[in-house]
């Protein structure tokens, strides 16, 4: 446009030139990350949520992979598997310590 011209509407900081503004429908990233991408958090928490088949007192029942992981952890503890045991006292040592995180967050906020 011209700058002698008269504007209908304002131009400044966070309001382009209507000529300039994304149209409808168009994105500020074509190239971006293609929608319905996902990220390796998601897929992991998707593989671990499929359920399988598994023998358990002589019949058999579906259960998701993350519970048949944790089940046979917890097994192989208690048969004295030390990597076993490692494992599961890390865990469990980790979520004591996201949880007393937590509380301190919340406690912070408090204040």
């Amino acid at each position: 446009m011209r700058p002698n011209k008269q504007r209908d509407y304002e131009v400044g900081y966070g309001k382009p030139p209507r000529h300039t503004r994304f149209k409808p429908g168009q994105s500020g990233n074509p190239r971006g990350r293609p929608s319905g991408s996902k990220n390796l958090r998601t897929l992991l928490s998707d593989a671990l949520n499929e359920s399988v088949v598994i023998a358990d007192n002589g019949g058999r029942r579906r259960v998701s992979k993350r519970e048949a992981i944790v089940t046979q952890l917890v097994n192989r503890s208690a048969t004295a598997d030390w990597r076993a045991v490692k494992i599961l006292l890390e865990i469990l040592r980790g979520r004591r310590e996201g949880h007393r995180a937590a509380q301190g967050a919340v406690l912070e906020g408090e204040s």
